[in-house]
């Protein structure tokens, strides 16, 4: 009982802590921006919001939506790089690096060249189909041969599918300078300008993609113990892997129609979330739900704050932040 005890004491405590943090970081995300708005207007137009003031319709419509879109996709990437590791069984498994969000990228492309899709609302059905494919594709390629998806061939597939995604959206940006434009803003992954209709439209998928993550613990523990051993426990692994498999399209779809492909949130977040919580993916998908938010608000803030009055996107700043982890990973795996 008592080994049983002191992981969820100690999770406990981490969720506890991650929590205190987040608020704090929430608070700094609606305090900080290229204009100085005092605490008390903040808060004021938080409880008794005014149209007829400058302030409180900045703070309603600019800083409130990025700061909860900010939440939801960390959290949707947290989750998703925890859920494809454990389906994987590779703590490389990633959506960036396994080429999920290259196929959203892609087919966002397709939407703008030959769809005239201008706005980042008329982004979130491509971004998902991209995602759906991408993810289809990786684990079909994986899963060929009689071995089945061992983690070293979802690796390969993954790279493969991200090469020629990349290729294939390098492609048509090349021949149409329009749609360059519009795509780089995007592409590099960005909070800003992202608005209440922005947040309205992806936060349903979002939400069940969270809920749909947090209910499969169980199914991870035996499906990363490999499918002989999955099988012999009675779980249906095919029913398992659909479940991820959606839910993974789910949260990588809506977060990357979103704010563009963030990286390195789905890499370096599991890593964390197993040291505080071992194994069990019970525990350790609560311990992800809240350090995803952490890693991207405050990147997110780190971006306001070293280019002010200006800004550096928060794509860049997880970059920077998740490169010295996934080099860590290379190392000892």
């Amino acid at each position: 009982m008592t080994t049983l005890r002191a992981p969820r004491v100690r999770v406990t405590g981490a969720l506890t802590a991650a929590l205190l943090v987040l608020l704090g970081l929430v608070a700094a995300s609606l305090l900080i921006g290229s204009k100085g708005i005092p605490a008390a207007t903040v808060l004021d137009a938080l409880l008794h919001f005014d149209p007829t003031s400058t302030d409180h319709i900045f703070v309603h419509d600019e800083r409130l939506p990025r700061t909860v879109l900010a939440v939801l996709v960390g959290a949707a990437l947290g989750l998703a790089g925890t859920v494809m590791q454990a389906v994987a069984r590779n703590p490389l498994a990633e959506p960036g690096v396994l080429g999920i969000n290259a196929g959203a990228s892609f087919l966002v492309v397709v939407g703008i060249t030959f769809f005239g899709i201008t706005s980042l609302t008329g982004y979130v059905w491509f971004a998902f189909a991209g995602a759906l494919v991408a993810t289809v594709l990786v684990y079909g390629v994986g899963a060929l041969g009689r071995e089945g998806a061992t983690p070293v061939k979802i690796a390969l597939s993954g790279a493969a599918a991200n090469a020629a995604f990349v290729s294939l959206t390098t492609t048509v940006l090349l021949t149409d300078t329009d749609t360059f434009e519009r795509f780089r803003l995007w592409q590099v992954g960005s909070l800003s300008g992202r608005g209440a209709d922005v947040l309205a439209q992806v936060t349903p998928f979002l939400v069940i993609g969270i809920v749909l993550a947090l209910l499969s613990g169980r199914l991870l523990n035996t499906l990363v113990l490999g499918d002989d051993v999955a099988t012999g426990l009675g779980q249906n692994t095919a029913v398992a892997r659909a479940v991820a498999g959606v839910t993974v399209v789910l949260l990588c779809g809506a977060a990357t129609a979103a704010a563009g492909p963030i990286g390195f949130v789905g890499l370096a977040v599991p890593p964390v979330a197993r040291m505080v919580a071992g194994t069990d993916h019970r525990l350790a998908l609560p311990c992800a739900l809240l350090f995803g938010p952490i890693l991207v608000l405050a990147a997110d803030i780190i971006g306001r704050v070293v280019a002010w009055p200006g800004e550096v996107q928060v794509g860049i700043v997880t970059a920077v932040l998740g490169g010295p982890v996934f080099i860590a990973l290379v190392r000892r795996r």
